[in-house]
């Protein structure tokens, strides 16, 4: 049930907005309330407003790694836009915007002749999540090139470097009530056809090697650190256990990659959870390693008992 009651809405905020569709996946409720803001101004005002008001907020992002709970959201779910989609250079200093795609960023800095972004074409996100989730890959790593980063919280806006973030694995220290509202990047000449040859090579190994074009979102379980894994990723490790195509209602483990999940027309956040938890038990009797989901979740999603999952 909403908890909206009669709340004084700011301008901008929506109460009871469905979610699903601001997700890859396309599972999940309604959040009780839901802002877009395009500014920095607005985005403090509505952070202010859901201080004040004792409401949980929680990202959106673009959606691909996110699970929203079937029942919904109690809180104030927040989506940028406007000013926070914008691509701005200054030499060879790159501004992105949180809500930047990072696909998009990529490309644009190639044919700006700089280099360093290169590993954001194969991740499906914006800047702000890939820098809250420490989104490294194909041996590119964002703390590597990041300059600085702006976070936006009820108190206003703040700028902080890489080495204030306490990178990990997957991870960072951006508190769930701050937003990253803009990234610059320090990146290197090099001539665009080098780079968009580059681009070209990781596009086409994506589409060699993982699902597009269906409703699904990224790597499911984090790549695994124990040894009993044998350096094997989670994908591998899936496989192995026989989990590519296993459904359980309306979602299954990917034939092209076993470590992502599938909506295959009506699937439920439930049906989502029931199949990373049967692989996940798999992949357990098999080879005793304990996957742990790499999916953010907004509301309150059901996880089996024992498992680690961030919010």
């Amino acid at each position: 049930m909403s908890s909206s009651g009669n709340r004084h809405l700011p301008a901008g905020v929506e109460a009871n907005r469905p979610l699903a569709r601001f997700t890859t996946v396309r599972t999940g409720g309604t959040a009780d309330f839901l802002a877009q803001p395009g500014t920095t101004a607005d985005l403090v005002e509505v952070l202010g407003w859901a201080k004040a008001e004792g409401l949980v907020v929680g990202l959106i992002g673009s959606g691909s790694n996110l699970l929203v709970a079937d029942d919904g959201f109690r809180g104030l779910a927040i989506k940028l836009d406007g000013d926070f989609s914008m691509i701005e250079r200054d030499g060879e200093v790159v501004s992105l915007g949180g809500a930047v795609r990072l696909p998009s960023a990529a490309a644009k800095t190639a044919a700006w002749g700089l280099a360093g972004l290169e590993f954001g074409v194969n991740i499906p996100g914006t800047a702000g999540g890939a820098v809250r989730m420490n989104a490294n890959a194909y041996g590119g790593k964002l703390a590597d090139v990041i300059d600085s980063v702006e976070l936006c919280d009820a108190d206003g806006i703040h700028r902080v470097g890489p080495e204030d973030l306490d990178f990990a694995y997957r991870s960072s220290n951006i508190g769930p009530d701050q937003v990253v509202s803009r990234v610059d990047f320090r990146l290197s000449p090099d001539s665009p056809e080098a780079i968009r040859e580059r681009l070209a090579e990781m596009r086409a190994w994506r589409r060699e090697t993982q699902p597009s074009g269906i409703k699904t979102f990224g790597s499911t379980f984090k790549n695994p650190e124990d040894p009993k894994a044998g350096e094997r990723s989670a994908g591998q490790l899936l496989d192995e256990a026989g989990c590519r195509g296993l459904r359980i209602g309306g979602a299954r483990f990917s034939e092209v990659h076993a470590n992502f999940v599938e909506n295959m027309g009506e699937a439920t956040t439930a049906d989502v959870i029931a199949v990373m938890s049967a692989g996940r038990e798999r992949v357990a009797e098999e080879f005793g390693v304990a996957l742990e989901p790499e999916v953010q979740v907004l509301g309150e999603v059901v996880w089996p008992e024992g498992w680690e999952v961030g919010r």
